[in-house]
């Protein structure tokens, strides 16, 4: 692992204001009460993101007639899956490579507001389809 990865500050910045969240509102609401604190939050924080942004799903070169719509794109380069639940599991994972392939961005955020007593997240980094968390 290392403390060198694309979008550092952009992650880091995102991950400050989740915290801000999760320190005013604790764990046990639903993803849908988080999600709507983080659009208040990195509003004020003028922290740059996109909520539910349809994105194009292809299939051997064919275009789906199903969308896919991450819960954020913040900074136009990191994409953010937010979960409330106890405990991030590999299926977690896995979800946010598929959609880090879908949006063809390579650096993913999956953070957790169900986990107490901290907030929970995992950073992954896509490097042509080879995929690293980092702590």
């Amino acid at each position: 692992m290392t403390d060198d990865f694309p979008h550092k500050d952009e992650t880091y910045q995102f991950l400050g204001a989740c915290s801000e969240v999760y320190n005013e509102m604790g764990c046990g609401f639903l993803e849908s009460v988080y999600q709507e604190c983080i659009d208040k939050e990195r509003a004020s924080s003028d922290i740059p993101s996109e909520a539910q942004q349809p994105i194009d799903l292809v299939f051997k070169g064919q275009e789906l007639q199903g969308k896919f719509a991450p819960d954020l794109l913040s900074f136009g380069t990191v994409t953010v899956e937010l979960k409330a639940v106890q405990r991030l599991a590999a299926e977690h994972g896995a979800q946010l490579i598929n959609y880090l392939k879908a949006c063809r961005i390579e650096v993913g955020l999956l953070v957790n507001f169900g986990s107490h007593p901290q907030l929970e997240n995992e950073r992954i980094v896509s490097q042509i389809h080879r995929f690293q968390t980092i702590p």
